[in-house]
C-alpha cells in the first residue's frame, strides 16, 4: 500500500483534492507523530524498525523545535536591544556615515521604528543604527536620563 505525503500531513477538513491552495512549508509536531503512526502501520511485519530508530528520530525532530525556537527568541532580544541601544542615544552629539559617504555631526533628535528596526533622527533626516560612528560625551559629562 502505497501512502502519499501530502495525505499525512494535510489536516484541513475543509480541502478538496485538486483545489488551489498554500503548500505547507514546515512540518509540526502533529505532522511528525502522523508519520511515525504511518510508519509503525505500514512496516514490514518481518522487519519492524527498532525503538531506538523512533526515539532518533523523535530527539531530531525535538532538537529542530527547540533551534527554531531559540532562533526566533534571539531575533527578538536583538531587536529589544538595537532599540535600547538608540534610546540611549536621544540627547547625545554622535557622528554618522551617509548614504555618500560623507560624514554627518548632529545631535539625535528622535528615534523613529521602521519594520521593526529603530533609526536615528538627526539634522531631521533618519539613519540606521549600524551608520553610527562615532558618540561625543554628553555636556555635563553624564548620560541623559530618561524617564
Amino acid at each position: 500500500m502505497q501512502i502519499s505525503p501530502a495525505s499525512l500531513i494535510s489536516t484541513d477538513a475543509n480541502y478538496v483534492p485538486g483545489s488551489a491552495r498554500a503548500p505547507i512549508r514546515t512540518l509540526n509536531q502533529d505532522d511528525f507523530l502522523k508519520l511515525v503512526m504511518a510508519q509503525l502501520t505500514h512496516q514490514d511485519p518481518l522487519k519492524p524498525q527498532s525503538d531506538a530508530e523512533f526515539i532518533a528520530q523523535m530527539t531530531q525532530f525535538s532538537a529542530l523545535e527547540q533551534a527554531k525556537s531559540m532562533q526566533t527568541d534571539i531575533s527578538a532580544l536583538r531587536s529589544e536591544q538595537q532599540l535600547l541601544q538608540a534610546n540611549a542615544l536621544l540627547g547625545r552629539s554622535v557622528k554618522l556615515l551617509d548614504d555618500q559617504g560623507g560624514t554627518i555631526t548632529g545631535n539625535v533628535t528622535a528615534i523613529e521604528i521602521e519594520s521593526g528596526t529603530p533609526r536615528l533622527v538627526v539634522n531631521n533626516q533618519s539613519y540606521d543604527l549600524s551608520a553610527l560612528l562615532s558618540i561625543e560625551p554628553s555636556p555635563s559629562g553624564t548620560a541623559p536620563t530618561t524617564p
